[in-house]
């Protein structure tokens, strides 16, 4: 009986493999490069996250976004936020119709928040009160408009950019937002060979067809199966060791975090790092998890996560080299105990 477990378990992780090397090629059809930046939307969206994507005009994102939706088969809503961007534009409001009877009564006209895939191009552009409708649909799955609760779509996803350089007549995200954001991943400029190919795929009469390769359903099998993936009480320890870690008043914390970091990651960042490393283990030919899936996916789970102070940004200090010491420290406190 157990072998029969085991022989079910083992073709459930090469049956996601497949599903997900499947809608890679799909993606990378249209999208030339970027493999890291596609490889982790697809965790955070498989684990039922939402994505910020920061990085200069021009590299993709929003055709990123845009090639998920169609190979996907979901419904796919895009909305540029804007100052004058007010929160019923973007999950609707309730208007006054009139029947053929002559009889006004009030209709909800729903925002393009009912939806599966909802990309917020700019989403600092926006002011904090219009930033603060994502938040419950983000966390809850569902808006409250008028006293009514109404539930979003399942599954649904958000996947945000925003563009580092310009920021004036920007509002930067609020904290409670960023914890939301499964994962923030910094989009790089393309390397000459890929900006090559870029410049003929987008110069040349030829028209890309993204095939549908399946839908949300099965997004949300793989989901659940990746829950299922064990991870050893040790590591589940390493998780809260290394959250802990970017906490300047712990005892775990080194002398980089104690004077650069304000505030460290919350419980939800040792959430989406067991999530996301399990999914990174069944990619990698696993059933069980390892410290290095933990340690590939803490950067994008804990770099919009860690509140730098002035000292930081004076001294030209980013998140991503803090994090960079704090894994290394993590690497050696494993191996001396090993």
């Amino acid at each position: 009986m157990e072998s029969q477990t085991t022989h079910t378990v083992e073709s459930d992780a090469i049956q996601f493999r497949e599903r997900f090397e499947i809608l890679r090629a799909e993606i990378h059809k249209f999208l030339i490069g970027q493999d890291e930046v596609v490889d982790f939307t697809l965790i955070a969206m498989i684990a039922g996250g939402h994505v910020l994507l920061e990085g200069v005009p021009g590299l993709g994102k929003t055709a990123l976004v845009r090639t998920i939706s169609q190979a996907l088969h979901l419904n796919f809503q895009r909305i540029q936020f804007t100052p004058d961007l007010m929160p019923t534009d973007l999950v609707g409001t309730k208007i006054l119709v009139e029947d053929q009877s002559g009889h006004s009564s009030f209709e909800f006209s729903p925002g393009p928040i009912f939806c599966n895939m909802l990309l917020g191009d700019e989403i600092n552009r926006a002011t904090p009160k219009t930033q603060s409708a994502l938040l419950e649909a983000m966390q809850e799955k569902s808006v409250t408009i008028a006293g009514e609760t109404r539930p979003l779509s399942r599954p649904f996803f958000v996947l945000a950019t925003q563009n580092p350089l310009e920021m004036e007549g920007t509002y930067p995200l609020p904290e409670a937002q960023l914890d939301r954001f499964f994962f923030k991943l910094m989009v790089p400029y393309p390397g000459e060979e890929d900006f090559a190919k870029i410049l003929t795929a987008t110069t040349e009469k030829q028209e890309t067809k993204i095939e549908q390769v399946f839908g949300g359903a099965e997004l949300i099998e793989m989901e659940q199966f990746a829950r299922s993936i064990p991870i050893a009480e040790d590591l589940r320890r390493e998780v809260v060791h290394l959250i802990m870690s970017t906490h300047p008043e712990t005892d775990k914390a080194n002398e980089e975090v104690r004077r650069y970091v304000q505030y460290g990651a919350s419980p939800r960042a040792g959430q989406a790092c067991i999530l996301a490393a399990k999914i990174q283990a069944l990619l990698k030919g696993r059933l069980h998890v390892s410290l290095e899936d933990i340690l590939t996916v803490a950067p994008p789970v804990l770099r919009h996560r860690m509140i730098l102070n002035f000292e930081a940004q004076a001294d030209g200090k980013t998140s991503d080299s803090i994090i960079e010491g704090i894994l290394n420290d993590c690497r050696k406190s494993r191996s001396g105990r090993s």
